[in-house]
């Protein structure tokens, strides 16, 4: 399970999260949703402790993540281009983040082989450093590399963006095919709302820093979630 408690974060005065309390529960498909600075990627990188919270805890299990790094041996995740090595090329990436995950090159190939579908024939093989991608394939790149050895917790900011509307679909299937055979529990972020409503049971909107809905998926969820935002919209626009 992964626990906020009080957690703020604030820049010079200005607050950027605050988060009283929030439960996600093991093997949850978590979305989180909101419009550019509610803080979103603010609140992953405090569960990935690479930011300070100006007050309050992150726990993963019963692990506060400031205080000990025995979290990060059952989680994987996938912020930016910078969580991948860009002068490897793919291959020798997964090579290198495969033997942090205690497995051999069978497991290895074994693993990447489920994907072919998904890196279209542009990832393997080839000769290409990481950097020199297109950046939908250094995306494709990052997530299945947070996903070897089968973490128990992931983490994806923004997995969808850069995708083509094909791979996005095809990614909206792995997730929740990997979250349903290894019991996986993942954070997700997006701001596309019918992917993020695909995947996930439960879905967080965050607006200035702030949780302002929770709620499990439902048939109409998507429906819901398109009219705050356009409401959102039309309150700015009056204002």
């Amino acid at each position: 399970m992964i626990e906020v408690k009080e957690l703020i974060k604030a820049y010079n005065k200005e607050i950027a999260l605050n988060i009283p309390e929030l439960k996600i529960e093991n093997g949850q498909l978590f979305g989180l949703v909101g419009n550019n600075g509610a803080g979103k990627t603010t609140l992953f990188n405090l569960v990935l402790d690479l930011i300070i919270p100006s007050k309050g805890s992150v726990f993963s299990g019963e692990i506060e993540v400031q205080e000990s790094e025995d979290w990060k041996a059952y989680t994987g995740a996938f912020i930016d281009e910078s969580f991948t090595i860009g002068y490897l090329t793919p291959d020798e990436y997964f090579a290198f983040v495969g033997e942090l995950r205690n497995m051999n090159q069978a497991d290895i190939k074994q693993y990447l082989d489920s994907f072919q579908e998904f890196f279209n024939g542009e990832i393997l093989g080839k000769s290409k450093f990481i950097r020199d991608l297109s950046k939908g394939n250094q995306k494709k790149v990052g997530i299945v590399a947070a996903m070897m050895g089968i973490p128990q917790v992931v983490v994806l900011d923004e997995p969808f963006a850069n995708l083509d509307p094909s791979s996005q679909f095809k990614l909206r299937k792995i997730i929740k095919e990997f979250a349903a055979t290894n019991g996986s529990t993942f954070l997700i972020s997006s701001h596309t709302l019918d992917n993020i409503t695909d995947v996930c049971s439960r879905i967080v909107i965050l607006e200035k820093g702030k949780i302002v809905k929770d709620v499990a998926k439902t048939e109409t969820t998507l429906q819901e979630l398109e009219e705050f935002f356009i409401a959102e919209k039309s309150v700015a626009f009056d204002s």
